[in-house]
């Protein structure tokens, strides 16, 4: 598993989820509010083996359920850190393990101590050396080569031989997995626990989930912040949808708590000097399917066309400009294009970013960058057509 992976809807009250590997090298790890919010749902989360039996110990004061000898080890604080557990993985997206994780290692050589291979001074000599073996180096072949280099080839042939009779000899990673998946379909895992809200629906839990958010539309799936940043982009109206969408809040607030006219709101907080779009800004859940109705009530089918066209575009940039992300899209030129595209003044710049809900022309920049690179070739495309058609 990876980030994001626990943020969509597949995942409902009642079910069980079981977290066993997660990669970290590619792609960001699972975060743990990712998992208090799947248990805040009424999922019952177990964990083993491997990051699921770091996060299980990390998170069993809120409930999570730790499976294992790993999960037991890190709870004992025997081990720590993930790179106890941490393999390589081919770069094409094979899931298959290519080195020897240390939790493992260390219980091989347990075993040979227990047979009489090694003695225990030994033993720990050479897992201090296998443990400084870069990871995604900690091949079989790396294994030999350390115990050569220690004058303990028998340990290694050893442990080949075992291999070869069973192809997951001291494989504890495994057997803790099976483990897990043993307990949560027997149905004797323990009911789903309880976790407030206020423990994970933090501001960064809330820019996950809108950046992760996404949807089947028109034959294509679209990022819903995508779709929304283009829309207080380009949409003339979206100062209307905004305006909308604030008096919508106000009338009924994400906390529950009492609504009251917008205008009535306003009055008590400033007098009515200011227009509300200044004074409210309130957190947008992308997840929320009436919210994002809203937000997207002008949208047509051609902007959706465009916005898959604009991720298309980032997505090339990414891959053919070493280093590129859309942070790396300068400030300058994003304002600048913004500035043509609303016909909008410099002094009033700010303003009109806050009236499309980018709250000021800082964050309007920052959101929008995501969209220069498509909007920049669709300009230098028909321009190119202006001049051949001139021609």
């Amino acid at each position: 598993m990876q980030h994001g992976d626990l943020l969509g809807d597949t995942l409902r009250s009642g079910d069980t989820a079981v977290l066993i590997d997660g990669v970290y090298h590619q792609a960001p790890a699972l975060r743990l509010k990712e998992i208090l919010a799947a248990m805040g749902r009424g999922v019952r989360v177990i964990g083993a083996a491997s990051i699921g039996a770091l996060r299980a110990a990390e998170l069993a004061p809120f409930g999570m359920l730790g499976i294992g000898h790993i999960f037991t080890a890190y709870m004992r604080g025997e081990i720590d850190g993930d790179d106890e557990v941490a393999v390589g993985q081919a770069p094409d997206g094979d899931r298959q393990a290519l080195t020897w994780p240390v939790v493992n290692l260390r219980y091989a050589l347990q075993l040979a101590v227990s047979v009489g291979i090694l003695d225990g001074e030994r033993a720990a000599v050479l897992l201090k050396a296998l443990a400084a073996v870069y990871y995604p180096q900690r091949t079989m072949a790396a294994v030999r080569a350390v115990c050569r280099r220690h004058g303990e080839s028998e340990f290694a042939e050893w442990l080949a031989g075992q291999r070869a009779h069973d192809e997951h000899f001291a494989d504890l990673k495994r057997a803790d997995a099976l483990a897990a998946v043993r307990t949560a379909l027997d149905g004797q895992s323990p009911s789903a626990v309880h976790v407030s809200p206020h423990m994970w629906q933090t501001r960064y839990f809330r820019h996950w989930s809108n950046a992760l958010a996404s949807s089947r539309v028109d034959g294509l799936t679209l990022g819903t912040e995508d779709r929304l940043v283009y829309q207080q982009v380009f949409d003339p109206n979206f100062p209307k949808v905004w305006a909308d969408y604030l008096e919508h809040r106000s009338l009924y607030p994400a906390d529950g708590g009492p609504g009251l006219p917008l205008q009535t709101r306003l009055n008590r907080v400033t007098g009515g000097d200011l227009p509300a779009h200044q004074v409210f800004h309130p957190a947008i859940d992308l997840r929320n399917e009436k919210d994002v109705a809203l937000l997207l009530a002008g949208e047509t089918p051609e902007d959706r066309a465009a916005v898959a066209r604009y991720a298309d575009a980032l997505a090339a940039a990414r891959r053919t400009q070493a280093g590129f992300s859309a942070a790396a899209v300068r400030d300058d030129l994003t304002r600048r294009v913004l500035l043509e595209i609303w016909r909008c003044p410099e002094r009033r710049f700010d303003t009109e970013a806050s009236a499309r809900g980018l709250v000021c022309g800082v964050r309007a920049v920052e959101a929008s960058k995501r969209l220069m690179p498509g909007y920049l070739d669709e300009v230098k495309n028909y321009r190119k057509e202006e001049v051949t058609h001139g021609a």
